[in-house]
């Protein structure tokens, strides 16, 4: 553990990722996390066991969703939200299965949530294209962009959502109107790693958003790219 105060609370919403990152990435978190939320949604694998091995000895909120939410995000999302701030977190950390922080994180994240000037901290995503390349072109370029991943909860406010079944994002939309700050560490994103996974991806798009109502038909398309742009990944100091 990094530091005992403030508290750090992981929240995340899974479902049939036990064969994947799941358990490096929920090591990794596991060095500066207080604690979990982390709604599974419908696994029919081993998740819920990679989870409770992984996460041994921190005070963990695991909720068992039977049947999954997803085709309708927007319910997910808000019940991972109110499971979470009922544990009376400090600051929330929000992530997928399949994300990963580089090594400097661990070595910024005190100076960031011991600060009391800025309530959400946004950090850069980079879609990997492999263990050791991430795809970078018009249409994937995410990485140009600091989105919020990491905020301090305030409570007593009324917290409103982007009402949309698909892509409402992970957070109210009231915490952008939250003093903000951009960090320099990197989140390294690996859905896209694997030629599988790109391939699960693109189904699943067009299956939940078949005609691109809530996205994007072209960034669904690239899934299936054959030569896409690649740069090496290279971590900082």
């Amino acid at each position: 553990m990094l530091f005992e105060k403030p508290k750090i609370t992981l929240s995340m919403v899974v479902k049939n990722e036990s064969d994947r990152y799941l358990g490096i990435m929920l090591a990794d978190c596991r060095q500066y996390i207080h604690q979990a939320v982390i709604i599974d949604d419908g696994s029919t694998d081993h998740t819920v066991d990679v989870i409770k091995e992984s996460l041994e000895g921190i005070p963990l909120t695991l909720i068992e969703n039977p049947t999954s939410s997803f085709a309708n995000e927007i319910l997910l999302r808000k019940q991972q939200w109110n499971e979470t701030i009922a544990t009376s977190p400090e600051w929330i950390i929000s992530l997928d299965a399949d994300e990963i922080f580089e090594e400097r994180f661990k070595r910024d994240l005190p100076a960031l949530v011991q600060q009391d000037s800025f309530d959400v901290i946004y950090f850069r995503l980079y879609d990997m294209w492999s263990e050791t390349h991430y795809r970078e072109d018009h249409i994937w370029k995410a990485h140009h962009m600091f989105r919020p991943f990491l905020i301090r909860y305030k409570p007593n406010i009324e917290y409103k959502w982007k009402e949309t079944p698909q892509h409402c994002g992970r957070f109210p939309e009231t915490i952008l109107q939250f003093p903000y700050t951009c960090a320099y560490a990197r989140l390294k994103h690996y859905g896209c790693a694997k030629r599988e996974d790109r391939i699960a991806k693109y189904e699943r798009c067009m299956k939940l958003d078949p005609d691109g109502k809530y996205g994007w038909m072209d960034q669904y398309k690239s899934f299936l790219d054959e030569n896409p742009n690649l740069v090496s990944w290279i971590e900082q100091e």
